[in-house]
C-alpha cells in the first residue's frame, strides 16, 4: 500500500468508533492491540505514562461553535481511546483550560486523565487565585502536574507548589520553559531545586536539550514533558515531498509525523511529547508514534543525518 503523508487528505468519516476504523483502514495502521503501547517511568514514585500526550495551546478554540465543539470532542476522545493520559495546558491558552473541562464531561475512558497545568502570573496571591482557578475550570479536585509556566517569578511559585504538595491538592511539581535562551537558567534551577517534572522544546531540528538539559534530567531523577516536538510545523516543511524511507519500518514508523516523534521519545531522559492537535486525522498518527519498537541509539544517528541530507 502506497504511503499517506501526513498532509494528505485522508477519509472523511463519521464521528466516533467508525471513523478511527475507517482512519485505520485508510492509513493501512494495525490496531492498537497489535503493537505495545510505550509507556516511560516517572523518576519520583515509579509510575508509568504513555510516551505521547497532548499540548493544548492554540488548538481548543471555538468551543462556542457547536460543529467545532463536536469536532474537538472526537478528537478529544481518540486521545484517550488510543492510550493517551497527559493533557498539559496553561491560563496562557486562552480559554483552553475551561475547553478541556467542557470535553471531559462528554469524554469516556477519562479516568486515566494525567492533568497538567501552569501557573503563570507574578506574585504569591496571584498565582494562588490562578492555580484555583485552573481547577475548577478542567474540572479536576487534584492536578496530577503544576508547572511554573516559561519560569515565571518561580522563586515565588516553587514554595506555593511545594505547600500544595504537602497538601495533597496537587501530585507532582514542575517548571517549564518553551525558549532556548532560558536553558541556561532552568539547568541553573534544576540543579538548585528538587523538582518532579521539567517541560521544555526538543525536535530533531532543534537539540540544544542533548548537551545538558536531558543528562541533567536523569542525573536528577526528573520527569520530562517535551514540547514543540515539530519544530512549531518546520520539520514537516523540510520532508515534504519527501519519501518516507523503508527503514522506518524497522521501529514501526509509518509516516514522518511518527519518525519525528518516535525521535524524541525514544531519548531514554524523555517522559512524555505533547504535540499539539485539533484534527482528528492528526491525533490518530501521533497516537501511532506511542505504539511499538522505538529507534535504538544507532538508528537515532541514521535518523538525523537523514534529515541533515535534506
Amino acid at each position: 500500500m502506497q504511503k499517506i503523508t501526513r498532509r494528505q487528505f485522508i477519509v472523511t468519516a463519521a464521528a466516533g468508533t467508525a471513523a478511527l476504523s475507517l482512519l485505520d483502514i485508510a492509513l493501512g495502521w494495525a490496531t492498537t492491540n497489535t503493537l505495545p503501547l510505550v509507556q516511560q517511568t516517572i523518576p519520583r514514585t515509579g509510575e508509568k505514562l504513555p510516551v505521547i500526550g497532548l499540548g493544548t495551546a492554540g488548538n481548543l478554540d471555538g468551543m462556542s461553535d457547536p460543529e467545532i465543539k463536536k469536532r474537538l470532542l472526537e478528537v478529544l476522545q481518540a486521545f484517550f481511546d488510543q492510550g493517551g493520559r497527559v493533557i498539559d495546558s496553561s491560563p496562557m491558552y486562552g480559554d483552553a483550560e475551561s475547553a478541556i473541562g467542557e470535553l471531559l464531561k462528554d469524554v469516556k475512558n477519562k479516568h486515566s486523565l494525567f492533568a497538567a497545568t501552569k501557573v503563570w502570573a507574578d506574585g504569591h496571591e496571584a498565582g494562588i487565585k490562578q492555580m484555583h482557578q485552573s481547577f475548577k475550570r478542567m474540572g479536576v479536585k487534584k492536578m496530577d502536574l503544576m508547572q511554573i509556566h516559561n519560569l515565571r517569578d518561580w522563586q515565588t511559585h516553587i514554595a506555593t507548589l511545594r505547600n500544595l504538595k504537602k497538601q495533597g491538592k496537587i501530585r507532582f511539581l514542575g517548571i517549564t520553559t518553551s525558549h532556548g535562551r532560558d536553558h541556561a537558567e532552568l539547568e541553573r534551577i534544576m540543579e538548585a531545586e528538587e523538582l518532579d517534572f521539567v517541560q521544555f522544546s526538543y525536535s530533531m531540528g532543534e537539540r540544544a536539550a542533548e548537551q545538558r538539559l536531558l543528562p541533567l534530567a536523569m542525573e536528577k531523577g526528573i520527569a520530562i514533558l517535551i514540547n514543540r516536538p515539530f519544530q512549531r510545523g518546520e520539520l514537516f516543511n523540510i520532508v515534504r515531498d519527501k519519501q518516507l524511507p523503508k527503514w522506518a519500518a524497522e521501529f514501526d514508523c509509518q509516516s514522518w509525523g511518527q519518525f519525528f516523534l518516535k525521535f524524541v521519545v525514544s531519548h531514554p531522559a524523555v517522559n512524555c511529547a505533547i504535540p499539539r492537535t485539533a484534527k482528528l486525522k492528526h491525533m490518530m498518527d501521533n497516537m501511532r508514534a506511542g505504539y511499538g519498537r522505538l529507534p535504538d541509539e544507532a538508528t537515532r544517528v541514521r535518523m538525523i543525518s537523514l534529515l541533515n541530507s535534506m
